[in-house]
């Protein structure tokens, strides 16, 4: 889990902080020299830096030939970088890749809002956010780039309420003592690699029957 200080001094101010914690979960790594790469639909096997140095060799070695994604918000390293040389070392700083990432994936939920018409109904909503996790997984959207994408500004987001947000402990206590599912363990074991599974939320918050 994220810790509550860093994604409030940190992330971009257009997601909620719930919103933020749940997109590292599904997406991103608790360790911030994480580098995973990939050729095509192949993961890359590297060896695990322990060092911002050795991550971002091992960034240089492989950006621009293959999708390389980095740090907690699992950026994609690549995006606007011409030669290796203009990598930054802030990719592997905790606070700058959550800032990178989260105003990146705050554009690609926008862009996925905006193709849906700008939704508010709540039973919608955790439809678009599994779509932009998805998007920003594979970098593309309804054949859009939205990496490269430009960003529809104007689009405010409405966001969903995550796992157990609204709830207090002793609702999310009964739900598990009754055989339920917790559902923030469960968003928390979503493999992120499996861009092709959809998590149904749309129906946490609602009462048992």
């Amino acid at each position: 889990m994220v810790d509550a200080a860093l994604i409030q001094q940190c992330a971009d101010r257009a997601l909620k902080p719930a919103i933020v914690e749940t997109f590292v979960e599904r997406a991103g790594s608790q360790d911030p020299l994480a580098v995973t790469v990939r050729s095509g639909s192949r993961v890359v096997l590297v060896p695990k830096p322990a060092t911002p140095d050795e991550a971002l060799a091992l960034i240089r070695q492989h950006v621009g030939r293959n999708v390389v994604r980095v740090g907690i918000t699992q950026y994609p390293a690549g995006l606007g970088v011409v030669e290796a040389g203009e990598l930054q070392p802030n990719l592997v700083d905790a606070c700058a890749n959550l800032r990178m990432g989260t105003a990146l994936f705050a554009k690609v939920f926008r862009i996925v809002t905006k193709w849906y018409g700008n939704p508010t109904e709540k039973e919608v909503l955790p439809q678009v956010f599994d779509d932009a996790i998805i998007a920003w997984q594979t970098g593309y959207f309804e054949g859009t780039a939205v990496f490269q994408a430009p960003d529809p500004t104007e689009v405010k987001l409405a966001q969903p309420m995550p796992p157990g947000e609204g709830e207090s402990a002793e609702q999310r206590g009964d739900k598990t003592a009754a055989g339920g599912t917790d559902p923030t363990r469960e968003a928390a074991t979503t493999d992120p690699n499996k861009a092709g599974i959809r998590i149904d939320l749309s129906g946490i918050g609602a009462p048992e029957k």
